[in-house]
């Protein structure tokens, strides 16, 4: 990771990492044994068979999940009506990512559960922790030892990604975590709110179709498109990787490791290789206004080997080139 003072950041709340799932089907009384005896969540979704094939349900097509508003199923209204417990914040949108945000529930023992959405998250659960499915879509649960769990409900297959929900409760993190997970299915079927969409903007873009693979593979040998999220594109082969990321942002400036770059259309960049030893640089630009002093930000991002790679940035750069002519333009 490149370290930028500049760039505020909103950490993830949990690691995804290997665990006993819990069952959708699985029941219990309560969110916390310890405080109260008679509170139960509501049933999150119905068990069923997972149907084959590729998922084909136009409401979570990545093309329609780009330009959704992922904190209308966290503010007061939406999670109190899941009868979860009390919301005392409003959510709190990510400030380097377009589909990310996170709010806090108090259930009524006074636990708190956090609650984290990512749309189009690429890091979920293997396949093994599919446990039923949500509205015909697939629903996988990976409970992380006893206070955190990720609910995914998948909305692409081979290549994986889905509606992630990260949770954390001392309670049982998997129960709230299918209940609002299952909210957000629900509201997506049914006139979700989407951000504006002005000329120009790369919300709307495909990041895996905005360079040419002739262009890419000069500096990643033999590396096809996959996405890395509904934002983001990743070229990798078994050594280099190039990414292609939209994302919100402050302005890019000179300083801190950055130096300007000429990328050609009218077009400035902002270079930065890593240091200690890693063929790593990465390029940024703006594209367009975003909200408030945030801007649309352009990245590419190159990671090559420090033994046999003299020039990471003259890659990373050749590639930024190419993005800059494909990109929406206003």
């Amino acid at each position: 990771m490149f370290p930028d003072a500049r760039r505020r950041r909103l950490p993830k709340l949990f690691l995804l990492v290997t665990a006993l799932a819990l069952p959708l089907t699985a029941c219990g009384p309560d969110l916390g044994k310890s405080n109260f005896a008679r509170t139960t969540v509501p049933a999150a979704a119905g068990a069923g068979q997972v149907a084959d094939g590729p998922i084909t349900d136009a409401a979570v097509a990545a093309g329609v999940l780009r330009t959704i508003q992922p904190c209308q199923f966290l503010t007061k209204d939406a999670l109190g009506a899941l009868g979860l417990g009390t919301v005392e914040d409003d959510p709190s949108p990510s400030s380097i990512a377009f589909d990310t945000c996170s709010n806090k529930v108090k259930d009524p023992g006074g636990k708190e559960i956090r609650l984290e959405l990512e749309i189009g998250s690429t890091v979920v659960p293997r396949t093994d922790k599919t446990t039923g499915v949500v509205s015909g879509l697939p629903l996988r649960v990976d409970k992380t030892g006893d206070t955190d769990c990720t609910v995914a409900v998948m909305t692409a297959l081979n290549p994986d990604m889905a509606l992630a929900v990260s949770v954390g409760y001392p309670g049982d993190p998997c129960r709230p975590g299918q209940t609002f997970a299952a909210a957000v299915v629900q509201k997506l079927h049914d006139s979700p709110e989407k951000y504006p969409t002005p000329a120009g903007t790369v919300l709307t873009a495909d990041p895996c179709a905005m360079a040419d693979p002739a262009v890419v593979t000069a500096a990643v040998p033999a590396a096809k498109p996959a996405p890395s999220g509904l934002h983001s594109c990743e070229w990798k082969d078994r050594g280099p990787t190039a990414t292609v990321r939209f994302l919100p942002g402050l302005p890019p400036l000179v300083g801190d490791g950055y130096s300007k770059v000429d990328l050609g259309n009218g077009v400035t960049g902002f270079q930065k290789q890593a240091t200690g030893g890693s063929a790593r640089c990465k390029v940024e630009w703006q594209h367009r206004p975003w909200q408030g002093d945030d801007v649309e930000l352009a990245q590419v991002d190159y990671q090559g080997y420090a033994d046999n790679d003299a020039d990471p940035c003259g890659k990373a750069v050749t590639v930024a080139k190419n993005v800059v002519t494909k990109l929406p333009k206003p």
